[in-house]
Order: structure tokens, then C-alpha cells, then sequence
């Protein structure tokens, strides 16, 4: 079963061109097994510290743990959630600040840092 419905496979033909444009590409090069076998991490041979600060950290950097958002099953009725759903990309974080506003209102929040 496919899972990503919107992938879209190469034909045959796509792929023989693709591994001709492997083939012909100098710097791409073929690893045997064994090699690999042979290999050992960068952790093992640079040690934690240095492989770690080598290491090239993607996306967003994250956010202390007091800052973190939860992840939270939340029973709402199918007409309240369509209506935030409605309102298009960021319904999440609307629908957040409105809670919030409702606590804050009632004083059941400690004020934010």
C-alpha cells in the first residue's frame, strides 16, 4: 500500500537515465560492503564533543522545555473545531490564544515570564 498518495514514481525510462547519470558521474563512487563494514562513526573517532560540535543542527532551534508546546487530545465539537479550521493556516494558534484569553480573564494563569 502506498502510503503518500501525491508520490509520483518514475518510469522505467526515468530511471535508466538516472542511473546513466550516475554512472557517468565521476565523483559518485560505489562503497563495497565490506568497506562499509570497516567504517567506524565520527563519535568513535573524534570523540562526542567534537563530532557533536560538527555536526550541523537543522531547522528551528529548540525551545526550552518550560516553553514548549504539549501535545494534548482534546474533545471539541465538529462545528466549533470546522469554524477554526475555517479560518485558514495558524488555527491552531488562534484557537490557543483564545484559551488563553479565557484563562487570563480569570485570573487561572501565573502572568508570563
Amino acid at each position: 500500500m502506498n502510503r503518500k498518495p501525491d508520490l509520483i514514481r518514475p518510469t522505467p525510462a526515468e530511471d535508466a537515465t538516472i542511473a546513466r547519470g550516475i554512472a557517468e558521474d565521476r565523483d559518485a563512487v560505489s562503497v563495497p560492503t565490506e568497506q562499509f563494514k570497516e567504517m567506524r562513526s565520527a563519535r568513535e573517532v573524534l570523540g562526542k564533543d567534537k563530532a557533536d560540535a560538527l555536526a550541523k543542527r537543522r531547522g528551528r532551534p529548540a525551545k526550552p522545555v518550560s516553553e514548549r508546546k504539549v501535545n494534548q487530545t482534546l474533545r471539541i465539537d465538529p462545528d466549533v473545531l470546522a469554524a477554526y479550521k475555517a479560518t485558514g493556516s495558524g488555527w491552531q494558534t488562534l484557537m490557543n490564544e483564545a484559551l488563553r484569553n479565557y484563562a487570563a480573564a480569570r485570573r487561572m494563569l501565573l502572568p508570563r515570564r
